[in-house]
């Protein structure tokens, strides 16, 4: 990484050698105030010149094959083909998955939780966006059903997001999740309120597939100084989780 670039997070995890990942932080970029520093979100009501020049940068900094395509993510389960997607194409989804090369697939968060997959064999990667309502709608089932091979052929990361101390729900997110399992990722408050954790929730639902996972544990919400997180600051920049294949 060139002197001056935005520092960026680079996965713990046994993937194959022909796969890079990385997650940006809030730094490095030439964003201003909320949005402050390395937004990369264009619709999150930044100036979209800045925008773009910390996408610029963002590619140089990761040493991507390319700019990737940036989807319109809505919380559900609508997974593509990134070699499908045209150029400046922004389709509505919530993950992008690929089994080509130099073609890198990216999802955007502020709180909610970014899961990077990759085959064993480095034969297909995917970048799903899951937050709460995405993982109750089955996302995470949705992402590895649109790739190739088994699930148990792949390995998960997960990036920073909102931690459960600072994500308290009220009971209708408690009763979307009615798996057995899904207890555990809730601690009552009282008052009809629960602190959830979205990274215990994807591990149950990815480990059930087969899938093993690699978590960062990193917490948006209490690290102001290096992650965005909506629920925190309200309108906030986006940070992106990106993978690909070199070969």
């Amino acid at each position: 990484m060139a002197a001056g670039s935005p520092p960026l997070l680079w996965p713990d995890w046994p993937a194959p050698d022909n796969v890079r990942a990385c997650m940006s932080t809030r730094e490095g970029g030439v964003s201003e105030g909320a949005f402050a520093s390395l937004n990369l979100g264009l619709h999150s009501g930044d100036d979209s010149a800045q925008v773009r020049l910390n996408r610029a940068r963002l590619v140089q900094a990761a040493g991507l094959p390319s700019a990737p395509p940036w989807l319109r993510q809505v919380h559900g389960t609508t997974v593509l083909p990134a070699h499908a997607i045209g150029p400046g194409d922004a389709p509505e989804a919530d993950g992008v998955w690929t089994d080509q090369p130099q073609l890198p697939c990216a999802v955007m968060a502020a709180d909610c939780l970014p899961v990077l997959l990759a085959r064993r064999d480095g034969g297909a990667v995917a970048a799903l966006h899951a937050g709460w309502r995405g993982l109750a709608a089955g996302v995470l089932e949705a992402g590895l059903a649109a790739l190739p091979g088994a699930s148990s052929d792949y390995m998960a990361w997960l990036g920073a997001r909102i931690g459960p101390k600072g994500f308290v729900v009220r009971e209708d997110v408690r009763a979307a999740f009615n798996r057995p399992e899904d207890t555990a990722a809730f601690v009552g408050l009282g008052a009809g309120q629960w602190h959830a954790d979205l990274g215990r929730l994807a591990r149950h639902r990815l480990e059930a597939a087969g899938v093993a996972v690699h978590d960062s544990g990193l917490c948006t919400f209490s690290q102001p100084a290096i992650f965005y997180s909506h629920r925190r600051d309200g309108p906030c920049g986006r940070m992106a989780a990106i993978i690909w294949r070199v070969a």
